[in-house]
């Protein structure tokens, strides 16, 4: 089979490898010019890191990362808000910080190993039905108007802002008006080793430090920090000058001091937006066989930090639906019925946490700062948390969760 991967993020590359280890021939492309290490830190959990393993690469992240052993946030007043413990579910998990370059240049080095090919630099607009086939094939134009293929599946996987999602999947999309300013600094403190640390002013201020590993073996550990605020008002941080910004952020806590010596310049905190995409369902059979991964299909709110830990999982079960089912639209339905209880789960508790976080709704604050410490000291609730958190959960109910079995492959050497 000829398959087209549009975008090259987690999904991309995660499915282009499965596949070409199939035996498919594989085709990536990629609308940046160059495949650089940017981008800030994220949280693998041990749903991700079971698909990185089958994939061969969960070693060398091993090497990379930082192994996150627990999660804790705290009001600037010291309340516990938020205090969980992987070894609590079960004694051999955790999750894995990484900084998205170290992610992405892994993969890549796999997929470069693989043979398949990757087109940088070719940003596709359109999708449409091949002369032949059947109407099965199809046909992707480029951006400079070039057409490439005929190819027998097209899989988008360029993000929550993809201009390829095509209609038959009926996507909303809609951003939510609170994102953040992150920065990636060198990690001189060792002040949140292990931890995911959060510190909180009601739902209008959020800081969060993500130790995030090293990009490459010989580079310097790095931790990546996180300034939630409204996207609107993200100018007028700028505007303010960085002074004034230091001194909020030394306000939530003076342990983000070293990070901050690193920060000469507020161009150097980028600003992140966050997405809610979704799709009415992840393929599209109009102009040739067509299926979304990842952020294009179900992007949400990183508050249960699983964006790409699904993707990974979409790439794993994409692949094993098309082994086993010999008929294309088939095995298309067949992943879309199997990826949606996981993924409306995930994208229905990201909804509602997201405005107990990050919101103007100040009034909820008191109520989430009583509650939750608490809750996660309640064995059923801290369970039910915690198998959120390690993204196995597959509905609302206690009992709706994939088997913990198959997180074996992250088990600690």
């Amino acid at each position: 089979m000829r398959v087209c991967v549009a975008g090259c993020g987690t999904a991309g590359p995660a499915a282009a490898l499965f596949l070409a280890r199939a035996g498919h021939t594989v085709t990536i492309f990629e609308r940046a010019a160059a495949l650089n290490p940017v981008g800030a830190g994220l949280l693998i959990q041990p749903t991700g890191m079971a698909v990185l393993s089958q994939l061969g690469v969960l070693d060398e992240l091993l090497q990379l990362g930082h192994r996150i052993e627990r999660l804790y946030g705290a009001t600037t007043a010291g309340r516990p808000v938020l205090d969980l413990h992987y070894r609590d579910l079960r004694a051999d998990l955790f999750g894995l910080g990484l900084h998205r370059g170290a992610l992405l240049g892994t993969l890549m080095r796999a997929v470069h190993a693989a043979g398949i090919t990757v087109r940088c630099a070719s940003e596709l607009t359109a999708i449409r039905p091949a002369g032949g086939g059947g109407g099965r094939e199809a046909i992707v134009a480029d951006a400079a108007g070039q057409a490439h293929g005929p190819f027998d599946l097209v899989i988008i996987a360029d993000g929550a802002r993809s201009s390829l999602r095509p209609d038959g999947c009926r996507a909303g999309v809609r951003q939510y008006p609170f994102g953040a300013l992150w920065f990636v600094g060198q990690d001189t403190s060792r002040t949140f080793t292990g931890t995911l640390w959060q510190a909180y002013h009601g739902t209008g201020r959020m800081l969060g430090f993500l130790p995030s590993g090293r990009v490459t073996a010989d580079g310097p550990p790095l931790t990546s920090m996180f300034w939630s605020i409204a996207l609107n008002r993200a100018a007028a941080v700028h505007a303010a000058g960085l002074d004034a910004w230091k001194r909020d952020v030394l306000a939530m806590t003076p342990l983000a001091a070293p990070l901050l010596e690193q920060v000469t310049d507020t161009r150097q905190l980028i600003t992140a937006g966050y997405y809610d995409v979704v799709a009415r369902r992840t393929f599209d059979l109009s102009n040739g066989a067509v299926v979304c991964l990842g952020d294009a299909a179900h992007a949400m709110s990183p508050q249960l930090g699983q964006g790409a830990n699904l993707a990974l999982v979409d790439a794993m079960v994409l692949a094993g639906c098309l082994s086993e089912e010999r008929d294309l639209p088939t095995a298309l339905q067949r992943f879309d019925a199997l990826r949606r209880p996981g993924v409306h789960y995930y994208q229905f508790a990201s909804r509602w946490l997201t405005p107990i976080f990050q919101s103007d709704l100040e009034a909820v604050a008191p109520l989430r700062d009583m509650c939750m410490g608490p809750m996660c000291r309640l064995p059923l609730l801290r369970g039910q948390m915690l198998e959120s958190l390690v993204g196995i959960k597959t509905g609302i109910m206690p009992w709706s969760r994939q088997s913990l079995d198959a997180l074996a492959a992250t088990r600690r050497a």
